[in-house]
């Protein structure tokens, strides 16, 4: 039963990723349409993420109050509302407001789709199933990469967020349909036992950060990587589905990722590994008739381990304070990626070549390491402490 309500997770979280990448693939449309500079789209681009700032941890106490199926759905409109919003926009601040209210959606949804899986695969092959739920995001924004361009080329940029708005209402109404909650939910426990112990906030602090800084480096890739491409040559479309390689081969190789970190450990080796792939990836980008070839090893090593970092979030924390300490860290997440687009758009605007902010999404990516191994060692310590205080 738990495979097959993942899969319908998987499903209905594509719709993230794919209204997520509306603003992307029409950012050049939208610097002609309303007089934008790259920062403004930069901070267009950040304002998805602008919601789960504030909305974060008032979404995990809702969790003790609203069932976690309707939280999803209520997310999946908010999703297709702020699209339609968008999409009716007459300028920057209309389609402002509509990234906002698809924002909000976002964090409901992000936030009790991770809860979710956490609860049915507690104990029981977290890593891959986080690996497999995360892979959906990528998978939502590699159709976009291909169909929005397409959508924008032939009907104009309102088209893709029209799109979108559809793909998530249906999304609201199988999930609806379809949802059962676990046996057992978690959530059902003495409110009293749902505060952080000091060891589970500085585990998910870790685990927020190191998932950010992920998440804001793969976001800058996807906004600034097709422009490296664009300037040896190619069209915006063959730029965009070069790069839409990396994203469709991260659904298989993440899941991979996964599976081998739940089979024999090493998590740690595994993301030092792949956080090297995704430097090398990002540097080949510059070279010439190097698209392909890094898109390849993006796909297959660089994204490869978003899933065993997410699933960080789900060791960090007790099933019975999970609602509240993914609202923890999602606050930190959001913070991260609202912060990122905006900064990487600056640089792009003060040197006029998008190497710099592809230099700083390279930053992020190497941070992600040291912040595993910090996270490794606060858990390790803390069971070292616990088996002496037993012995003692």
């Amino acid at each position: 039963m738990r495979w097959r309500i993942l899969a319908l997770l998987f499903i209905a979280r594509i719709g993230l990723g794919f209204q997520f990448q509306t603003l992307a693939s029409v950012g050049d449309s939208l610097v002609v349409a309303f007089g934008l500079d790259y920062a403004g789209v930069g901070l267009l681009v950040g304002l998805f993420m602008a919601p789960g700032l504030f909305l974060a941890l008032p979404a995990g106490y809702l969790g003790r109050l609203i069932a976690d199926r309707e939280m999803v759905v209520l997310g999946l409109v908010a999703l297709a509302l702020g699209g339609i919003v968008s999409s009716l926009a007459g300028g920057s601040n209309g389609i402002g407001i509509g990234r906002v209210i698809a924002g909000a959606g976002f964090l409901f949804t992000t936030l009790y789709f991770t809860k979710i899986v956490a609860d049915w695969f507690e104990g029981r092959e977290i890593a891959t199933a986080m690996s497999i739920l995360v892979m959906s995001w990528p998978f939502g924004i590699a159709m976009g990469q291909v169909g929005h361009a397409w959508l924008e080329l032939v009907f104009g940029w309102r088209a893709p967020f029209q799109v979108a708005s559809a793909y998530c209402l249906l999304a609201a109404a199988a999930v609806f349909a379809l949802y059962r909650a676990p046996d057992a939910p978690s959530q059902a426990r003495p409110a009293a036992s749902a505060r952080l112990t000091s060891k589970e906030w500085r585990l998910v602090l870790c685990a927020a950060a190191a998932w950010g800084v992920f998440n804001a480096a793969y976001v800058t890739y996807l906004t600034f990587g097709p422009k490296i491409l664009e300037a040896g040559g190619l069209s915006g479309v063959a730029a965009a589905g070069i790069l839409s390689i990396g994203s469709w081969l991260m659904i298989v190789s993440g899941a991979l990722c996964g599976q081998i970190v739940d089979r024999f450990g090493r998590r740690d080796l595994v993301l030092a590994v792949c956080m090297t792939g995704a430097l090398l990836a990002l540097g080949m980008l510059s070279v010439p008739g190097g698209g392909v070839t890094a898109s390849l090893l993006f796909g297959l090593v660089g994204m490869a381990p978003a899933g065993v970092i997410m699933s960080l979030a789900g060791l960090a924390l007790r099933p019975e304070a999970r609602a509240f300490g993914m609202g923890v860290f999602f606050t930190i997440y959001y913070a991260i990626m609202l912060a990122t687009p905006p900064v990487a758009g600056a640089i792009f605007d003060a040197t006029g070549q998008p190497q710099g902010a592809i230099f700083l999404a390279m930053l992020l990516f190497a941070s992600v390491v040291p912040l595993a191994l910090i996270f490794t060692f606060i858990k390790t310590r803390a069971k070292s402490v616990g088996q002496s205080e037993q012995t003692a």
